[in-house]
């Protein structure tokens, strides 16, 4: 089943020796309701209950970056060229460009109709002007003539709440998941853009698409870089790197890339707890190098292995929901993403995610062996404050252990 929508298949045999198939499906509007009669000379010919086939979840990867960044050309590149791999690219009609894709969404009696077209390379390409979340669950009635989705976000959108509404329990059994963000970047006009965040004195509350952008992302593509010379390049990576210091980091000309480098990223999967570790090891040691000031920076912490998993949760609700964390100077802060592996007190080892207020433990029981030593965790946000993060995790934990004494 799905979010308003469910569907149900039943076989009864009847005394007569016929069967009655029945077939129920509604969704939030609409019932449909089918009965079948079949008759039968014996019950050799009653045909039995098909075994249900658990299709894999589809992977989603957001595609956002800031106006002119070049993300239509990334988009145009993968519906043009022979890469053969079968992609959904959804391109979202108040984005910069003027592709002949973009002008398949068709208005209806006021309302939005979407068509999916099939390419000549066996890519699916819809455009719509919304969120595309109306179009992914069209797309479903495709299943198996694709696998992975791309969806182009808007050049002023926060990519935050739409990873949220992809970035679903796997219990759940959702047809899709998120697998990552990637960020394009324009080299030629990104420092400009750039430019606000980076203060003397921290007062300003405001943070502007393009660094919302790049504090979310899993893969960053600094794009144009035929445009700008060394010095140009090197000063935008480090202020890249100021605002999110645990992503991997791609320089293209015209959004040219190894589609394999954007796609099976597993960003928000617990497989993928290796990443995790090298990210952490980047981070800090870009901590150690840089002295830029900024609104929104990167920071790891360390967390003492062994914690109790009450007192985690205390500290992440406390950051996250019930904003208690501030800077030193009083600046209210804000957590966009994060990521971690925590050894717990009761020797489980779990990942850690989070975007903006959602976040999630999974569990690692698989190669336990394989996970690297330590528990840390990677935080991305505004007016982040080592000592004073610091000073609230280890108020967590000692009440936590005055909670069992």
């Amino acid at each position: 089943p799905e979010a308003g929508r469910c569907k149900c298949n039943v076989l009864f045999h009847l005394f007569d020796g016929e069967v009655l198939v029945f077939h129920s499906a509604f969704n939030n509007d609409n019932v449909y309701t089918v009965f079948r009669i079949i008759a039968m000379d014996s019950d050799d010919e009653i045909p039995s209950l098909v075994t249900a086939i658990t299709l894999e979840p589809v992977p989603v990867t957001i595609i956002t970056g800031y106006l002119g960044s070049g993300k239509t050309t990334l988009l145009n590149y993968i519906l043009t060229e022979q890469h053969n791999k079968k992609i959904a690219v959804i391109l979202n009609e108040f984005g910069e460009g003027d592709t002949m894709e973009k002008s398949i969404a068709v208005g209806e009696k006021g309302n939005l109709c979407e068509e999916w077209l099939e390419l000549q390379n066996g890519c699916l390409c819809c455009s719509v002007k919304d969120n595309g979340v109306k179009a992914i669950e069209n797309l479903m009635l495709k299943r198996g003539k694709f696998d992975y989705i791309l969806l182009e976000t808007t050049g002023l959108a926060d990519p935050g709440p739409i990873a949220k509404l992809f970035w679903i329990d796997t219990e759940l059994g959702s047809d899709v998941h998120l697998d990552g963000i990637v960020c394009v970047i324009d080299s030629k006009n990104a420092n400009k853009h750039l430019g606000n965040n980076l203060l003397d004195e921290p007062n300003l509350d405001i943070i502007n698409p393009s660094t919302r952008q790049i504090a979310l992302a899993d893969i960053i593509l600094i794009n144009k870089i035929d445009l700008v010379d060394s010095s140009t390049l090197e000063t935008l990576k480090t202020k890249i790197r100021s605002i999110n210091g645990s992503s991997e980091i791609i320089e293209t000309t015209n959004s040219r890339i190894d589609l394999n480098k954007i796609l099976d990223l597993k960003s928000y999967s617990s497989s993928n707890s290796s990443r995790v570790d090298e990210m952490i090891r980047n981070v800090e040691s870009f901590e150690r190098k840089t002295h830029i000031h900024q609104n929104v920076s990167t920071v790891t912490l360390e967390v003492p292995d062994g914690i109790l998993r009450t007192s985690l949760d205390t500290f992440v609700c406390q950051i996250l929901w019930e904003n208690m964390l501030k800077d030193g100077r009083g600046n209210l802060s804000e957590i966009i993403r994060m990521k971690g592996v925590i050894r717990f007190a009761d020797g489980s080892i779990a990942m850690i995610q989070s975007v903006y207020d959602m976040y999630e433990f999974q569990e690692l029981s698989k190669n336990v062996s394989e996970v690297p030593p330590g528990s840390r965790i990677i935080l991305i946000g505004t007016f982040l404050d080592k000592t004073e993060l610091n000073y609230l995790l280890n108020k967590c934990i000692d009440s936590g252990n005055e909670s069992l004494s």
